[in-house]
């Protein structure tokens, strides 16, 4: 019964999104790994910060569900202007991803992430799963953890409704993973940490914590 009202809301969560206006230069990611949960997911930027997410719904496991897995996400979010500025200037000093970002290092797989920029200056696109420039690895690894703040987000918007109780141990999750930077970029979730951080039906832990990391502004 749980799976079945996760797959419900999960598919809910895709029609609420809005796509983002194409105008003007975009920085696009996307990744895949077969082996994590989502497989799948695009992030697209601008460079005011404006974006677009998307991912697969995540697998849930057989049995009954032990943890909330990711829902399918579809919806414009919004990173700060100084993130995305980065990610710009990055893709400047790169040629706009026209040259190879590729080590072929044997290295353990981390899932194929494909840069793409889309502009007035020019057209480009590198895949790599591990880089051996150190920006553009640091790159992907802050990317990642911009979709790991929104599934993260999205996951509670399913706790909220259906497992409240289940949002003390997402929230400590998230907080550790803010902390040790595996999770970037907490304003692209700012709508759910709000409506926790004032939800008397919530444990006090939970508010405490969506205020401790609204605390953290755009980081």
């Amino acid at each position: 019964m749980k799976a079945a009202w996760l797959l419900f809301a999960a598919l809910g969560l895709a029609a609420r999104g809005q796509s983002v206006p194409p105008a003007g230069p975009v920085v696009q990611v996307d990744f895949s790994n077969p082996g994590l949960s989502p497989p799948q997911w695009t992030l697209v930027l601008h460079s005011d910060g404006r974006g677009h997410f998307r991912s697969q719904m995540g697998r849930v496991p057989e049995g009954g569900l032990k943890e909330i897995e990711a829902p399918g996400v579809d919806r414009d979010i919004q990173v700060s202007a100084q993130f995305a500025g980065r990610v710009f200037s990055a893709a400047q000093r790169h040629n706009w991803f026209n040259d190879p970002c590729e080590s072929h290092m044997k290295v353990a797989f981390q899932g194929w992430k494909t840069l793409t920029y889309t502009g007035p200056q020019a057209q480009g696109s590198c895949t790599f799963n591990y880089s051996s420039d150190k920006e553009i690895e640091a790159l992907g690894d802050s990317l990642i953890a911009v979709a790991e703040t929104i599934l993260e987000g999205a996951r509670m918007e399913v706790l909220l409704q259906h497992d409240p109780l289940g949002l003390d141990e997402e929230m400590e999750f998230l907080t550790e993973s803010v902390a040790d930077g595996r999770a970037q970029q907490i304003c692209a979730i700012r709508e759910i940490l709000e409506r926790l951080a004032q939800d008397d039906g919530v444990l006090e832990r939970v508010r405490k914590r969506a205020r401790a990391l609204l605390a953290h502004g755009s980081t």
